[in-house]
């Protein structure tokens, strides 16, 4: 029997709703350009090395200042946070849809990060407030389910615009859906002040981790084409170092004023789901931008074609997600989100058997796979790390949590590029790094298993097996 506290207001459903057209707009945006790349190489005259960065930069940034945007968020009021993000973001997607260069185009998808970096945190921070506490597995899955089929849908329309119209017309698109979004979150959701602590933003922390995440991702980059041994690439990888050991030390002097403050890094159930979500990460990105140019490539399929050809991997995504957050309430986090990271890698490793006479239907099998990972495993290690923290640091765990999810992703998809950059033909390349990132896979899947969730829960396990006899015919 459902609680009177527990039903959802008419208020809290147009609320979800709004979040929902938020998250849309992020979502999109991610998809929507990879089977754009192609087009885009062709264009500017540059090669994959150089277009990775319309999705790479883009992530990078989102990911290096999430974590910001979180604290912000809870600081300063989720919904005045989100305004503001969902404002830049809009106006360097106009700015980006008319880039004369790729030099330009890439500035504006970094702004676009900024803007997006503040969006997310604060709309995850707002949909786990208006809900009910027992039903935070309904916000991870509603948040991750939106996500999914905005995921599902931009390759679609990423690649029926490019096709169509021209690849610019992605960017067009994301002014009248963020202003639509903007508009039904002024009217719906409620104001709310932030927190009542010192309004410090940790700027040494902010400066240190970024500049750490930006020196890897380069050297990564760049090292494909100068040599992993170049003395520019060396000093990268220690810089990156040097400014990670200055992030923890500024953040142990900052005390409670940290950009991640104590009681948040002393975690150890929050900490494990972040690592497993590191480990994870790289499959979701190198699969968005790998699969598409397997297609175009090899396959000969057009930007739409491609993009359609993306739909067994991001429609399961979206219908999983959706369907996770049930489970998650009614079988508990340790089975859910380890089924999700089993997936995962198992899917990766199907997809690292292709070969250059690998057909489509081939691939469906990796694909569901793949999705049914995607779908069970983020929404539900969110859920599990938002709500393993204090209510009050809700947008700053979503914020940590998308910054493990973002870099690694991102150092994820250096790694891959450089893997299928190297290797004689675009096939053994793809074959080799999703390889790696299966293994990578497996190795989150055994963290995942031994801290992350608990403990299965039996009872509910004993339950769920009784509710089947007592219906079975």
């Amino acid at each position: 029997m459902t609680r009177p506290e527990d039903s959802l207001s008419s208020s809290v459903v147009a609320g979800l709703v709004a979040m929902g057209l938020a998250v849309l707009v992020i979502a999109n945006d991610f998809t929507a350009l990879s089977v754009a790349l192609p087009a885009m190489e062709k264009e500017f005259h540059v090669d994959i090395t150089t277009v990775q960065w319309v999705i790479n930069g883009y992530t990078l940034v989102f990911g290096v200042l999430i974590v910001s945007g979180g604290r912000l968020a809870d600081m300063f009021g989720r919904r005045r946070v989100f305004f503001l993000g969902c404002g830049i973001f809009a106006i360097a997607s106009v700015i980006g849809g008319v880039a004369p260069n790729v030099a330009l185009l890439l500035t504006c998808r970094a702004v676009m990060g900024v803007g997006g970096a503040m969006m997310w945190p604060a709309i995850l921070g707002m949909t786990y407030a208006i809900l009910p506490r027992s039903k935070a597995g309904l916000a991870g899955g509603l948040i991750l389910g939106v996500a999914g089929f905005g995921n599902a849908i931009g390759p679609l329309l990423g690649g029926l615009l490019t096709d169509t119209v021209n690849w610019r017309g992605i960017f067009f698109l994301n002014l009248p859906i963020a202003a639509f979004a903007m508009l039904v979150t002024w009217r719906v959701v409620a104001k709310d002040e932030g927190s009542a602590t010192e309004h410090r933003i940790d700027y040494g922390g902010i400066i240190s981790l970024s500049i750490a995440l930006c020196a890897l991702l380069l050297a990564l980059d760049e090292g494909v084409d100068v040599g992993w041994t170049a003395p520019r690439i060396i000093a990268l990888f220690a810089l990156s170092a040097i400014a990670l050991i200055a992030f923890l030390f500024i953040e142990r002097v900052a005390g409670n004023k940290a950009l991640v403050p104590h009681d948040v890094m002393k975690n150890g159930l929050f900490l494990a789901a972040c690592i497993t979500v590191l480990l994870m990460s790289a499959i979701f990105f190198a699969s968005l931008l790998y699969l598409p140019q397997f297609m175009t490539k090899v396959l000969g399929y057009s930007a739409l074609g491609s993009g359609a050809g993306l739909l067994p991997l991001m429609g399961v995504f979206a219908i999983t997600s959706f369907v996770a957050g049930p489970l998650y309430t009614r079988l508990g986090p340790k089975l859910i989100v380890s089924l999700g990271a089993a997936f995962l890698a198992v899917g990766i490793f199907l997809l690292s058997r292709l070969h250059q006479t690998t057909d489509f239907n081939e691939l469906i099998p990796g694909m569901v796979i793949l999705g049914i990972g995607v779908g069970l495993f983020y929404s539900s290690v969110t859920t599990f790390a938002v709500t393993a923290l204090d209510p009050s640091k809700a947008s700053l765990a979503g914020g940590i949590v998308y910054m493990f999810q973002i870099a690694g992703g991102s150092i994820g998809l250096g790694v891959n590029t450089a893997i299928v950059a190297t290797a004689p033909t675009l096939v053994q390349g793809i074959r080799t790094a999703f390889f790696v990132d299966a293994v990578l896979a497996a190795c989150g899947l055994l963290i995942c298993l031994l801290f992350v969730g608990g403990e299965v829960d039996v009872t509910l396990l004993r339950g769920l097996r009784h509710h089947h006899r007592a219906h079975a015919p």
